[in-house]
């Protein structure tokens, strides 16, 4: 059995019983014994035991993780305090800053105060391995949170989708915009941040869309 938060465990217990999922527990068993893969195995569902389902609010949707050693943790854009923070999430950062007002230092770069406030920070590909990006993509993960958003389309109601990038925007045909909201902006990456997701104003705008359903905003500040 899978280990997994039960509320996401329930509903994804078809993709854990799937013969694509089997194939891509060899795979990864196979790539561990050749290869130093990311993150470690207690962190590879990190996403869905810090935000269970029935506490998602907002989905932000990340590609593949770090793949640099001590990077990695289950959390898309996000690394463990003391690691240096990525281009990425130094741009993500300064958008939040620039959007609220706030003076967040862009050395720190722990995200689990987002994902403890209801923020699924959910890579579409959940291991890589080291050294090498996109290393473990088309092997399964992606037909499995492909199922993840569509899990949270059909569970929760009124979740803010921020999909930032073509990969990430690709994924709107798998969510409901009758029943949720989908915020698109080009990729915070530094080849890309200046194309339009600067001055996105995606922070402020998720936590307005919020308040008027009823639901306290995220503290956007909480950054370890």
């Amino acid at each position: 059995m899978v280990k997994i938060d039960p509320t996401w465990y329930e509903v994804l217990r078809p993709q854990f019983e799937a013969p694509y999922f089997a194939q891509l527990k060899e795979f990864l068993l196979a790539e561990r014994q050749q290869y130093t893969c990311y993150p470690t195995g207690s962190k590879i569902f990190n996403a869905f035991d810090s935000t269970p389902l029935d506490k998602v609010k907002v989905v932000i949707l990340g590609q593949d993780p770090y793949h640099e050693p001590g990077q990695a943790m289950g959390l898309c854009f996000s690394v463990p305090q003391g690691i240096q923070v990525p281009p990425s999430l130094v741009n993500i950062i300064k958008e939040i800053n620039e959007d609220l007002g706030v003076n967040i230092p862009t050395v720190k770069g722990d995200l689990s105060g987002w994902a403890q406030q209801g923020v699924l920070l959910l890579n579409a590909t959940l291991t890589v391995r080291a050294h090498q990006a996109g290393s473990h993509q088309r092997h399964g993960w992606e037909e499995f949170t492909d199922a993840v958003i569509k899990a949270v389309n059909d569970n929760r109601k009124g979740v803010v989708f921020l999909l930032w990038g073509s990969y990430a925007i690709a994924k709107k045909k798998l969510i409901n915009p009758q029943k949720h909201f989908i915020l698109t902006a080009p990729h915070p990456s530094p080849l890309s941040a200046y194309r339009g997701f600067f001055g996105c104003r995606h922070f402020s705008q998720t936590n307005n869309i919020l308040i008027q359903q009823g639901q306290p905003p995220i503290d956007w500040t909480r950054i370890r």
